[in-house]
């Protein structure tokens, strides 16, 4: 049996630190056997808040894997942006888009960030046919037989037809790790948690969000997902500071623009606890 502590959406800068402080604990207690962390360590992709986040990841103290988000590309200087996006990443640059071999289940990492898109929104996911090919050959290359989780910043497909394009590249990547028989794929971005089935060409295949360990809250309270896998079956618990049961912390679909639930039509968790502003990012 494995079990996998699966956070996202640190936002340091912005962080909460009483859920900091809480996760930090449940991992010294319990000892995972790994930490995926599927991006936005930062809010601005400031030094300092690098720092801040490279620190607390460092004093985990055990197999860690981290996706970049959005947020961790550069966002004030654009000539860090395009040809050096991961510089104020240091001391944890080994763990970006690291693969992990564990007792029997293996990850496997697959970037859905861009330092530049043909849309003006470049918070949205893009999966680049090299990004996808790379991720593809990590799998054909593990051994037979090993569950596979693939860690990604942003959804991969969107709920519906509405509103904007969510990852571009999205729908052909979760096809071809459907074909490949990937167990889930591990996201972030939405800050609320999720656990779906999705159809593909290829068969079903799950998707697992994680929400946030930051004061950007949407319409659920900090969480994590402690995830346990035995051989082919995974399962997942939410796990929050306010003790709100797993079902009523996961919404039942991806926002259809990718980004966090803000109007009464979007896709919420049952408990509904959408804060009417954002805290002020300092």
């Amino acid at each position: 049996m494995t079990r996998l502590f699966h956070i996202s959406d640190l936002h340091f800068g912005l962080e909460d630190r009483d859920a900091l402080a809480w996760f930090r604990d449940c991992v010294r207690r319990e000892r995972p056997d790994a930490v995926l962390i599927t991006g936005d360590l930062t809010m601005r992709a400031r030094s300092r808040e690098f720092a801040a986040a490279c620190d607390w990841i460092a004093a985990l103290d055990l197999p860690v894997t981290v996706e970049v988000g959005n947020h961790d590309l550069p966002y004030f200087n654009p000539i860090a942006r395009a040809f050096r996006p991961y510089a104020r990443i240091g001391r944890i640059r080994a763990l970006v888009e690291r693969e992990l071999d564990l007792a029997g289940v293996s990850v496997v990492p697959l970037k859905t960030t861009a330092r530049a898109q043909w849309r003006l929104d470049w918070s949205k996911g893009c999966v680049t046919p090299r990004a996808l090919d790379r991720t593809l050959a990590a799998i054909d290359a593990l051994p037979k037989g090993a569950a596979v989780l693939v860690t990604a910043h942003h959804p991969l497909v969107e709920a519906g037809t509405k509103g904007r394009a969510l990852t571009r590249g999205g729908e052909a990547a979760l096809t071809a790790l459907a074909a490949r028989g990937v167990a889930a794929v591990l996201t972030g971005h939405v800050h609320d948690p999720f656990d779906l089935m999705r159809e593909t060409p290829a068969g079903p295949i799950r998707m697992i969000g994680a929400g946030t360990l930051s004061q950007r809250i949407r319409s659920t309270p900090p969480s994590f997902n402690a995830i346990t896998l035995d051989g082919t079956r995974v399962e997942v618990r939410v796990r929050n500071l306010a003790h709100v049961p797993t079902r009523d912390m996961q919404i039942d679909a991806v926002p259809p623009d990718a980004l966090p639930p803000r109007d009464a039509d979007e896709p919420v968790a049952p408990i509904g606890a959408v804060p009417p502003v954002d805290p002020p990012v300092h």
